[in-house]
């Protein structure tokens, strides 16, 4: 213990220099520049007010200058802290050779060290205060001090979901697009605001380029415009943004570690989770427990700073990637020297990259005489002592107080990790191997053997389809089975419950009506009578039947979660069929924006990122057109087609190695079960486990008044109940997943 609060002088150590200034929101001057910044949560409160109120202009001035305070709170915790860390006297005592070192144990140096770790913290804290008090105004930090729920709501961006309601009320469209573009960005998921973006862009007022990021970290904005240089072949003009990207990097990673430093009662339950032990009441259990919420807060910073707004997951290797970029451009320019600098840095992380090594070689030979001079860049250096430093510390509380930490650098030297740990780390890893590496498909022979022996035969693979991850399988429906979902969406449809596309016509062509039902909604229907309670179950049932089956065929070793189930059908309107050229839905990848100029697929809002696998199961083939087909990247070129039909499952994965499309339905009505699934659990289908509570739910209450009614009229006679109401409760019996293929 007390070794680990030696360590704990590595806190009072300075932020690399020259980190650039984090500016404002773009878009959102201050309100009342000059002036101290008032509590964001009072702030963000009376703009709700306002705004619930319908006073409009109140709102949009209090929601702007919440998000201000809000963003001034963070610049003042890094801008103090790094002026702290370099004020006179705040550098350490130096340890004169012979004197024992901070781990050498109990003796006279003992008291000396704690009293340097005292003393310089309480110097620290004195500097913060004050430092706090000039840039906030009287009360500091403290004042301002925001909790968790407000934390999150503005890390979710949700000020911006009521700013372009409140500017579109005030005629102000191009704001409006901004704020909800905005707030889409970070929320790709939220179905509403998906459906009022596509209303804005059917605006004539609302031109292309209002759909800006008004929040975009400064190094995305620089690395996005560098790479599409570089695509380009103009490395000239994309080497200053590649390197703002990189100072942009470091400096984002500088503020969130700065936040880290808050009040202990900040640290959310993240971090005690990973903390693995419980606070305990001693004064250096207590520092040390805060330090250790505090270094794996740090280390997070990486992922965070790698992971673009609304994404999932970071960017697997993100400064690594920036330096072989940047010393690649330096070397297509002639920046020779330059080109040393960045890739002797990826050596520092990766010191046998082999790629690395060559281009070094090579770009040393091009100078020709020897550079003494030439050395990994400092920043990088910094970056990397200090991280290596943290890590030691976290490893060490793994071992000997029973802490937890996972990793989240690729480039950790094994050396670095305890002897005692690495066996069980190694452990860990085996457990969950896509950590790293994907899994392995097993032959398709095997799979069909599996899948016959559940009634469901693959009708056609990956190789027959002409691509890479699809398949088509049938038997996942009976014909009665299909039946029942179809009249589940034909009743739906009657009570006027289509899902979010309220009978209108389809967003994807005037000729033909798109009709859809959610899980959810299909369970409160059932709930209101309004449909039969055995659609809805079956809906349930079928949504897993399907997931089970995408898991086995296509990710064995990793499991997938639902995380959207629709219910689908479109119809030709009559009449307007004739000389009919365009498609029921166009081609399209599911989780990334396709290009079909260059044969890109950018996986980025408004695509759903986080969609892993899709599944289409088709409900019934009376229809005219209507057959799925995949194309090449150039969404020209046919590479398959399948033609639906009742209990048929078209899977694939749901990136741009499947570009996909619908012919127009010309006649008739097409329904199909569509069903997405995700690796990330944050992802899973919240709807459908709600949907599963509802139904189960009201199960029990029916079951409860049967119950009822019998105790109360015991000696009545055992007529027949009406028919219709006799019929449906043996349906919903029916309707369970352990029952409904015998049944049926």
């Amino acid at each position: 213990m007390l070794r680990l609060l030696r360590l704990l002088l590595l806190l009072l150590l300075p932020p690399p220099p020259g980190s650039p200034e984090s500016p404002e929101p773009p878009g959102l001057a201050p309100v009342s520049p000059g002036a101290p910044p008032q509590a964001p949560d009072l702030l963000y409160a009376d703009g709700l007010r306002a705004y619930a109120a319908g006073a409009w202009a109140p709102a949009v001035a209090l929601l702007r200058e919440a998000l201000r305070s809000q963003a001034a709170l963070g610049r003042a915790r890094r801008d103090c802290g790094a002026s702290c860390a370099a004020e006179p006297g705040a550098a350490l005592p130096a340890v004169s050779p012979g004197a024992p070192r901070p781990d050498s144990g109990p003796g006279p140096a003992q008291g000396s060290w704690e009293r340097w770790l005292l003393r310089a913290a309480l110097r620290r804290a004195e500097c913060l205060t004050q430092c706090a008090a000039r840039r906030l105004g009287p009360g500091g930090a403290a004042r301002l001090r925001v909790g968790s729920a407000l934390r999150d709501a503005f890390r979710r961006r949700e000020p911006y979901n009521y700013l372009q309601r409140a500017y579109y009320q005030l005629k102000k469209l191009d704001l409006a697009a901004a704020a909800a573009h905005t707030f889409f960005v970070a929320n790709p998921t939220h179905l509403q605001m998906r459906e009022d973006m596509a209303k804005y862009r059917r605006m004539s007022r609302v031109q292309p380029q209002s759909f800006r990021d008004l929040e975009t970290p400064p190094h995305w904005a620089a690395y996005d415009t560098g790479l599409e240089l570089l695509g380009r072949q103009e490395a000239g003009l994309a080497l200053p943004r590649l390197e703002e990207a990189l100072q942009g990097s470091l400096a984002q990673m500088e503020s969130c570690r700065a936040a880290c430093e808050g009040p202990e009662e900040q640290q959310g339950a993240e971090e005690e989770e990973e903390e693995g032990a419980s606070s305990q009441g001693g004064l250096y259990e207590a520092i040390a427990g805060h330090w250790i919420r505090v270094l794996q807060c740090r280390q997070r910073c990486v992922g965070e700073t790698a992971t673009r707004p609304g994404r999932s997951f970071p960017v697997p290797d993100f400064l690594p990637s920036q330096l072989r970029r940047l010393h690649e451009a330096h070397a297509q320019v002639g920046n020779l020297s330059q080109a040393v600098e960045n890739v002797l840095s990826v050596l520092l992380f990766y010191p046998e990259d082999e790629a690395a090594k060559s281009a070094l070689n090579q770009y040393q030979a091009q100078l020709g005489e020897p550079r003494p001079g030439l050395a990994p860049r400092e920043d990088i250096q910094r970056f990397i002592l200090r991280s290596l430093g943290e890590k030691r510390q976290l490893y060490y509380a793994m071992e000997y107080l029973g802490t937890s930490f996972t990793d989240p650098d690729p480039w950790t030297p094994a050396a670095l990790i305890p002897e005692a740990l690495r066996e069980k780390l190694r452990e860990d890893q085996e457990k969950r191997p896509w950590d790293r590496e994907p899994p392995q498909p097993k032959p398709v022979a095997y799979w069909k053997d599996v899948l016959l022996l559940e009634g469901v035969t693959l009708t056609q693979d990956a190789r027959e389809l002409n691509g890479s991850e699809r398949a088509v399988l049938d038997g996942l429906l009976t014909p009665a089975e299909c039946g029942v979902l179809l009249q589940l969406a034909k009743d739906a449809a009657g009570a006027g419950a289509r899902s979010g596309y309220r009978g209108r016509r389809s967003p994807h062509t005037p000729h033909e009506r798109f009709e859809g039902l959610t899980v959810l909604k299909a369970a409160q229907l059932a709930r209101a009578g309004t449909v039969g309670s055995r659609g809805a179950k079956l809906l349930l049932e079928v949504s897993e039947r399907v997931r089970t089956l995408t898991q086995a065929y296509f990710s064995p070793e990793r499991p997938l979660h639902l995380s959207f189930t629709h219910l689908v059908c479109r119809s030709a309107i009559e009449g307007e069929q004739e000389q009919r050229m365009d498609l029921s839905h166009p081609v399209h990848a599911d989780n990334c924006v396709l290009d079909p100029d260059t044969g890109e697929c950018w996986r980025e809002p408004p695509a759903y990122t986080y969609r892993d696998y899709s599944g289409l199961l088709y409900l019934n083939d009376d229809f005219q057109g209507g057959d799925l087909f995949f194309t090449e990247p150039n969404a020209l070129t046919v590479t398959a087609q399948v033609r639906p039909r009742c209990g048929r499952l078209v899977a694939f994965s749901s990136g741009g190695e499947n570009p996909h499309g619908v012919w127009a339905v010309t006649r008739g009505r097409r329904c199909a079960l569509a069903l997405w699934h995700t690796w990330a659990p944050e992802h899973r289908e919240q709807e459908w486990i709600e949907a599963k509570e509802l139904l189960q739910e009201s199960e029990q209450e029916e079951e409860e008044s049967e119950e009822e009614e019998d105790e109360e009229v015991p000696s009545r006679d055992h007529s027949p109940e009406p028919p219709s109401h006799g019929l449906h409760r043996v349906q919903d019996k029916a309707g369970k997943p352990a029952r409904v293929r015998e049944e049926l």
